[in-house]
């Protein structure tokens, strides 16, 4: 691969200085019509492609912000970071999509990549909840929003979904149709969103004067596919298994469809199965899968917005909370055959 063009090249084959290609690049209306299609056509000609990042460096305005999700396998993320590249391509911001992948030495590792790469702000799902990555970003200056994981730190903005609402609202369907030993099937204790859903789940058990061991947890290490179908085939092997299933995410419940109907179980008529998220798949599902919804794409364009608005006015922003309430999505696969 040969050398970069660079913008002596462009000037020396248009025959004007480097100050003049700079003009045509930055402010062309001061470059005369005839001069400036010479520089444009030399740049074409020679596939001249400007280094924005050291234009950046140079005029202190970086235009990246960073987006660390958990799991960016998940379709969950990938409409909140739909949401998030909207806002900013609107703006006129690239966005850095990082991965932690539930780890905190990778969440680290992306922390010092995101300073290196000088973006002016982060959205953040953290994976653990005393907010370590947080703590560093802010200390190099970055300004920090909270994404999917709510805060009362008068300090950060943030915005998330009322998970132990979420929660709630999925037990107490499960137990209006009837089902009297409800499962569920839990992502890792550190995680905030699994928390607050059991806690959520919790509170409709006691409400509804059922007894604790009306609900079982069943953690697991992580929130995809494989861990729903590992906790499926647990499930199987009791020879008095629950009457319903609550699943922390969808992938997990898609996970325990796969195994449930590939074992013979009928859902809901065997055993119910609810998810959360309402992922696309959610409804394509060979059950069709009820789910507590979550507003993907707007939580990701209302965090860009507020870092936006954040890293660009920092002494006149007002830090938000923002939280949005979630929705029960009813479908086939809890649904009690009377």
């Amino acid at each position: 691969m040969g050398a970069a063009v660079s913008i002596r090249d462009v000037a020396a084959r248009a025959r004007v200085s480097v100050g003049t290609v700079s003009n045509v690049l930055n402010r062309p209306e001061l470059v005369a019509a005839a001069t400036r299609e010479r520089v444009l056509g030399a740049i074409t000609e020679l596939g001249f492609v400007r280094n924005d990042a050291a234009r950046q460096l140079r005029s202190g305005t970086p235009r990246a912000l960073g987006l660390m999700v958990l799991d960016v396998a998940n379709p969950f993320f990938t409409d909140v970071a739909s949401g998030v590249e909207d806002t900013a391509s609107e703006a006129g911001h690239a966005v850095i999509l990082c991965n932690s992948a539930e780890s905190a030495q990778r969440e680290a590792r992306h922390v010092e990549l995101l300073a290196e790469q000088r973006v002016h702000g982060v959205l953040i799902t953290p994976v653990d909840a005393d907010l370590a990555a947080v703590r560093r970003l802010r200390a190099r200056g970055l300004s920090v929003v909270l994404l999917d994981h709510p805060t009362d730190d008068p300090g950060l903005c943030s915005v998330a979904v009322d998970d132990r609402a979420g929660g709630d609202l999925a037990v107490t369907h499960l137990l209006a149709e009837g089902h009297e030993r409800v499962a569920m099937v839990n992502g890792p204790a550190r995680l905030h969103q699994t928390g607050q859903r059991l806690r959520g789940a919790r509170d409709a058990v006691a409400r509804a004067g059922k007894p604790v061991e009306a609900l079982e947890e069943i953690p697991v290490t992580a929130l995809n596919v494989a861990s729903g179908q590992r906790a499926a085939e647990q499930i199987l092997t009791r020879a008095r298994r629950p009457d319903a299933v609550f699943c922390a995410n969808d992938l997990l419940a898609l996970g325990l469809l796969q195994v449930f109907l590939r074992a013979g179980l009928r859902v809901p008529e065997d055993i119910a199965v609810v998810g959360y998220d309402d992922i696309d798949f959610a409804a394509a599902a060979a059950v069709p899968l009820t789910s507590v919804r979550q507003p993907r794409t707007l939580i990701g364009r209302r965090a860009a917005e507020l870092v936006i608005a954040e890293s660009t006015g920092p002494r006149d922003h007002e830090h938000e909370h923002v939280l949005f309430a979630p929705e029960l999505v009813v479908r086939e696969s809890s649904r009690r055959v009377r």
